[in-house]
């Protein structure tokens, strides 16, 4: 299986870029892991009463509400070269909301050829954009697999650039492909679902409901103010953008209700 010793010797041995980008992971999967694998519900909770027992209410620890965590490819897994992005990784205080986008690449790829598409997306956003790594927090591909994006940890909170203006205490998640006009798959839907179940719960936030967050600046929301949001939110919503799609934006409500029940809410 992937992501067992077997899996990551035949990809040689772990460069010291790899192994620290898969120690963030650590608590999650064996260094250097292809995949972080999912969990039951019972598992997550109980992981949960590790990785934020200092944050959570009395509620939240008698009854968590978080979605079981879902299988999630690491960046080793997805082959990404970690000499291309800087060292060192930004954190923010918490994860409040999740921005979806589209990457607005093709829609004609396999499921096979998303690792490829993952990192010539990571690429142009080193290389041509000059950021310090691939801008999304996580990647969804047409046959719902989910993928590490930044590097730094899947369970952290992950400084991202994904939203201009808002990328503080919050995440951003690219699916693969256009959706203007194509429209997303029912296995992507649910797979973002079931990864806003996880990673918002981590943070005690409701899929369904709506947070405040303070811009940036941005082109739609002046430094400073605070807007208020989705949970879970389109692109277009904190920046004027086509992005995630018109096809993407319109399963939002599916996506938020697929979360609230993976949660236990629903």
């Amino acid at each position: 299986a992937q992501g067992t010793p077997a899996a990551s010797s035949r990809l040689g041995p772990l460069s010291p870029e790899t192994t620290a980008a898969s120690e963030p992971n650590a608590g999650l999967a064996p260094l250097g892991a292809t995949e972080i694998p999912e969990l039951d519900r019972t598992a997550t909770e109980r992981e949960l009463l590790t990785l934020a027992a200092a944050e959570l209410t009395e509620e939240q620890r008698a009854k968590p509400k978080i979605g079981p965590r879902p299988r999630i490819v690491t960046r080793r897994g997805w082959g990404a070269n970690e000499k291309l992005r800087e060292r060192t990784f930004i954190y923010t205080k918490k994860v409040k909301a999740a921005f979806v986008h589209h990457s607005a690449t093709g829609n004609g790829y396999r499921c096979s050829q998303a690792p490829s598409v993952i990192r010539g997306i990571y690429r142009y956003h080193v290389k041509s954009m000059g950021w310090r790594d691939i801008g999304y927090n996580f990647v969804v591909d047409k046959c719902g697999k989910i993928y590490e994006g930044r590097a730094g940890g899947v369970a952290k909170p992950v400084m991202g650039a994904h939203t201009l203006g808002f990328n503080s205490n919050s995440m951003g998640i690219a699916v693969l492909g256009t959706f203007d006009s194509a429209r997303p798959t029912t296995a992507t839907v649910k797979a973002l679902g079931r990864l806003t179940a996880w990673k918002l719960g981590l943070h005690g936030a409701d899929p369904s409901g709506k947070t405040y967050l303070k811009s940036g600046g941005g082109n739609l929301y002046r430094k400073g103010k605070n807007v208020r949001l989705n949970v879970i939110s389109g692109h277009r919503d904190g920046f004027a953008t086509q992005c995630p799609g018109r096809r993407l934006y319109a399963k939002l409500g599916s996506v938020r209700g697929y979360a609230a029940y993976y949660q236990g809410r629903g």
